[in-house]
């Protein structure tokens, strides 16, 4: 049985390099990496671009690498309530390409799947489609948008076991399994991690075929973006 377990953080991140392309797994502070990302903000690397549903929060997530300005490119869906991305890309220090979150999703897919390319209505008439390709179908415009593919893809997991095999929580779901597919090198960090063959098949999310390394994560903080609530 082919074993992708690594030890520690160190041998997860063997090969990362500034100027690469990262994706990160999660979707708002839900599933998102964190062991991964704080080892990285306590790296040498930069003018990094990455890919992500969006950039943490100040002080947390992709907001450590961005404090020490280790990001070069954003491309997300949204800021989030991270004033220092706001602050980065309102003064021009930072790129950002804010694309439509189910069009992010999308080109994450076909990345993994090895399409180039695809067509869709999202973001016709505005500022997503300058630039782009438009075609008509079905009487409808339609923009041209590129698959997205990355160095590394960052993803964590609710379960794992030593063969890459991952199964995802609730919302983790959104992006982590699409991004998982589209990594030259996949690097999973896990809550739970257990020998191949035990976790059900039937509720595998990522075949362990798309990963490359697996690591046990650790200390989780599980931060919530923003917390309403009203009095009792």
């Amino acid at each position: 049985m082919i074993n992708k377990f690594v030890e520690n953080i160190e041998l997860a991140l063997d090969g990362v390099k500034s100027n690469m392309t990262f994706m990160f797994g999660g979707f708002g502070l839900s599933g998102i990496p964190e062991n991964i990302i704080k080892e990285l903000s306590n790296r040498e690397v930069d003018g990094l671009t990455c890919i992500s549903n969006n950039a943490g929060v100040d002080e947390f997530g992709l907001g450590l690498l961005l404090k020490r300005k280790q990001i070069k490119k954003m491309i997300s869906s949204y800021v989030g309530e991270n004033a220092e991305f706001e602050r980065q890309m309102l003064s021009g220090e930072l790129e950002v390409d804010l694309i439509p979150q189910g069009t992010l999703a999308e080109r994450c897919r076909a990345g993994g799947a090895g399409i180039p390319a695809f067509y869709t209505p999202a973001g016709y008439g505005t500022e997503v489609a300058k630039d782009k390709e438009v075609r008509i179908f079905n009487g409808k415009p339609h923009i041209l948008e590129n698959s997205l593919v990355a160095d590394f893809s960052f993803v964590k997991a609710w379960k794992g076991d030593t063969a890459g095999n991952l199964i995802y929580k609730g919302t983790a779901r959104n992006f982590n399994p699409l991004m998982a597919m589209a990594g030259k090198i996949t690097v999973a960090e896990v809550e739970e991690l257990y020998p191949a063959g035990e976790l059900d098949p039937n509720h595998i999310h990522t075949s362990g075929i798309f990963v490359q390394r697996i690591m046990q994560g650790e200390n989780y903080e599980k931060r919530i973006e923003q917390r309403t609530t009203r009095k009792r």
